[in-house]
């Protein structure tokens, strides 16, 4: 039986692994992916792994979720070295925690190799700090992924005037994102950003305010990953971004 490594690939430039993670994928035999983990990083993987991809998009998942949990269970008993690689951090939106739950109760041996999560990366890429004594003393992270057509958040929880909020996977229900924290108490005037391919080459950032950005966005031709960053904190962005990706 094989350790399972439960490995955070950052989010997208291949600088940003940890020095643990990197040396995983060199010499793991198999690795199961996502559709996040860039192919910068997926070519620094061991050339001789078996390579199996378990992506999930919006309506098409190439394996379900307990599929993949019982899929790494399997894999375990067969290889020395096992490799779960997930764009980010496992444990921010990753579903990791229900990865490693299924390996426990079958005493799989596993490790967690924690990883820079979107929000850290993007914004640290996008100069946006996502605290700043002059405008957010907190901050927090929520997913935008749609049940059922829904953005079921604690709106009420969101609003605070001083408060940074990021929105994973938010693209799709940008508009009612939006419109709710209006609804709910925030600004309109709140500066809001959205951050498509944040950290790598082909990083955009769009800016405007809570109001305005998802016209902005919808004019523009953006696809996923995408990072969604509302608050104060945005409209540092012009003075303090330094990263300048290919034109």
């Amino acid at each position: 039986m094989s350790m399972v490594s439960l490995v955070g690939a950052g989010p997208g430039d291949p600088e940003l692994l940890t020095i643990r993670a990197f040396k995983l994928i060199q010499s793991a035999n198999v690795i199961v992916y996502d559709r996040l983990v860039s192919k910068p990083i997926i070519d620094l993987c061991n050339p001789a792994a078996e390579m199996i991809y378990a992506g999930k998009a919006m309506a098409n998942h190439t394996l379900q979720q307990e599929s993949i949990n019982e899929l790494l269970a399997d894999l375990a008993l067969k290889h020395e070295s096992v490799v779960r690689l997930k764009g980010g951090d496992p444990f921010i939106f990753g579903r990791g925690g229900e990865e490693i739950e299924t390996l426990a109760e079958k005493k799989i041996p596993f490790q967690v190799v924690p990883g820079i999560t979107a929000a850290s990366g993007c914004a640290a890429f996008s100069g946006i700090p996502l605290t700043h004594r002059d405008h957010a003393q907190s901050c927090i992270f929520v997913t935008g992924h749609l049940r059922n057509g829904e953005v079921n958040l604690d709106w009420k929880d969101l609003v605070a005037p001083h408060r940074t909020v990021v929105v994973y996977m938010g693209l799709t229900g940008l508009e009612k994102i939006c419109e709710s924290l209006i609804r709910y108490g925030r600004s309109p005037e709140t500066p809001a950003a959205l951050i498509q391919q944040g950290t790598q080459s082909k990083q955009r950032v769009f800016t405007s305010t809570l109001e305005g950005l998802p016209t902005l966005v919808a004019q523009s031709e953006v696809s996923a990953p995408t990072l969604l960053i509302i608050g104060g904190v945005v409209s540092l962005k012009d003075k303090l971004e330094w990263f300048k990706p290919e034109a």
